[in-house]
C-alpha cells in the first residue's frame, strides 16, 4: 500500500527551513485516538531511567527530560520505565538484537529481549501508541570495532542498513502481533555529535546513520496503516544548523561534565557521560537549556522535548 507516514517524512523534510520546521511541529489538530497507554522499547534515547537516571540532564525540577515523556505528557499518561512500574522498556546501550551491549554490558536487554518481555506478560491494543527509537547503541559499538580494525568502514555502512532492517523487523512483528499505533524513530546523524568531531570519523558515522535509516524506512515500506515514521535526524540536523532558531546558543559543545572511569555510553573510558549528570555537573556558567548535546552522544531535556512536541503533532496529524 502506498506508504502514507514516508508521505509525512517527505512533508516534514519539505519543512527543513527553520521557521516552517518549527510551524510543523507545532500543530493542534486534535487526534481521533484516546490511548491509555504508552509502551516503550529502545536505547539510550527512550531510556527515561531504567537504572535510576536518563542519558541527559538529570534535572530534579519536574520538567520532563525525554522526548518519550514528552510524548506522553500530551495524554496525561506516563512513559516511566519498567523499573519503576511503567511501561518504558527502553534501556541504555541496548542493542537490537546483538550482545553485549555498546558499554560491553551482556545483561542489558536487547530491543527483541525488551518485546519478549512485553509479549510474555501483555498484549497490545487499539488505545495504545507504542513508541520505538534505537539503533545509536549499535552506531557506537560498530564504531568501536572499526576503530580496532575489526571492521572496514564500507562494511560498516553496510552493517548498519541492516541493523536498520532489524529494528523494522521487529517492528512488523509487533504490527503482527496486534500494534495499531507504532510510532518508529531512526537515528539521528551521529555525524553532527561532538563525539564524531573528537574522533575524526563524522563522514564514516554520517553514511552510518544514513544506512541505518534507509534500511528502516525501506523494509517498513508497507507498514503505512498501523506506523508513523518521526524523523529525529530531521530535528538534530536543524538543531546543530541553525541552533538559535530553536532556543539554543551551542550545539557543537556537551553541557556536562560528568566524566565516567568507565564506558559508560560506549565510546570509551574516562568520557562524559550524561546519565551520570546533574544540574550540579555542568560546564561553569552553563544554562544547559541553551545547549543541544548533554554529552559527546546524547542530547539535553530541551531538545529531547521539542523533539517530543514534533512528534505529537505527526501522530495527531495522522490518526
Amino acid at each position: 500500500m502506498a506508504f502514507v507516514w514516508m508521505r509525512r517524512s517527505l512533508l516534514a523534510a519539505a519543512c527543513a527551513s527553520v521557521a516552517l520546521l518549527a510551524a510543523c511541529g507545532s500543530s493542534t489538530v486534535d487526534s481521533a485516538i484516546t490511548p491509555q497507554r504508552v509502551v516503550v522499547f529502545g536505547d539510550a534515547v527512550a531510556d527515561t531511567g531504567q537504572k535510576g537516571s536518563a542519558y541527559t540532564v538529570n534535572a530534579t525540577d519536574g520538567s520532563l527530560l525525554n522526548w518519550t515523556t514528552q510524548f506522553a505528557s500530551n495524554w496525561g499518561l506516563s512513559a516511566k520505565p519498567v523499573s519503576q512500574g511503567g511501561l518504558n522498556y527502553a534501556q541504555g546501550n541496548a542493542r537490537i538484537n546483538a550482545t553485549p551491549d555498546a558499554a560491553g554490558n551482556a545483561s542489558t536487554p536487547t530491543v527483541t529481549a525488551q518485546i519478549d518481555s512485553f509479549l510474555a506478560s501483555q498484549k497490545f491494543g487499539s488505545a495504545e501508541f507504542v513508541l520505538v527509537n534505537a539503533g545509536t547503541a549499535d552506531l557506537i559499538a560498530g564504531m568501536a570495532a572499526v576503530q580496532a580494525g575489526q571492521l572496514s568502514s564500507a562494511d560498516y555502512q553496510a552493517q548498519a542498513r541492516q541493523w536498520g532492517e532489524a529494528l523494522a523487523a521487529q517492528v512488523i512483528r509487533m504490527v503482527n502481533a496486534g500494534a495499531q499505533h507504532v510510532v518508529i524513530s531512526g537515528v539521528y546523524n551521529l555525524g553532527k555529535t561532538p563525539w564524531a568531531t573528537a574522533i575524526g570519523q563524522t563522514g564514516v558515522l554520517e553514511a552510518a546513520s544514513t544506512a541505518f535509516n534507509t534500511g528502516l524506512k525501506v523494509s517498513l515500506k508497507d507498514q503505512g496503516k498501523q506506523v508513523q515514521y518521526v524523523d529525529l535526524e530531521l530535528y538534530v540536523n536543524a538543531y546543530v544548523n541553525a541552533p538559535g532558531s530553536y532556543g539554543f546558543d551551542n550545539a557543537t559543545t556537551p553541557v556536562c561534565n560528568s566524566v565516567d572511569a568507565n564506558n559508560g555510553i560506549g565510546i570509551g573510558t574516562y568520557q562524559v557521560n550524561s546519565a551520570l549528570c546533574t544540574p550540579s555537573t555542568l560546564l561553569a556558567g552553563a544554562d544547559y537549556n541553551r545547549y543541544v548535546f548533554a554529552d559527546a552522544v546524547y542530547l539535553t531535556p530541551n531538545a529531547q522535548r521539542q523533539f517530543g512536541t514534533y512528534a505529537v503533532s505527526m501522530v495527531r496529524n495522522r490518526w
